[in-house]
């Protein structure tokens, strides 16, 4: 199993949105992560910063990531809420979200 840690920021004027958003998240959105191998998904808050954490149980981390972006739902979701996210500027090439750790497990 691997766990992975991200953070981005969420613009101040699209809290309240991205929290609504975020209460009651699509089902077909949810079955996808759950169909791409990762477990235990939440994102925390505080203030501006968004952090995510992942548990990823399946054999190929990066082709579930391209899976789930390929996923015409999960698509429309992002157009939803990439406008409320603000990137981190450090993060690498081809991230939205910025890795935290290098997917080791760590107890």
């Amino acid at each position: 199993m691997g766990r992975y840690a991200q953070v981005i920021t969420v613009k101040r004027e699209r809290v309240a949105a991205y929290e609504r958003i975020h209460a009651q998240v699509w089902p077909e959105v949810l079955a996808m992560v759950l169909k791409c191998n990762i477990r235990n998904y939440l994102i925390i808050r505080y203030q501006g910063l968004l952090i995510a954490y992942l548990d990823y149980v399946g054999e190929g981390f990066a082709a579930d990531i391209e899976r789930t972006a390929a996923d015409p739902k999960t698509g429309e979701w992002w157009a939803i809420t990439h406008p409320m996210q603000e990137p981190m500027s450090e993060r690498a090439a081809g991230e939205w979200w910025k890795r935290i750790n290098g997917g080791s497990e760590y107890q």
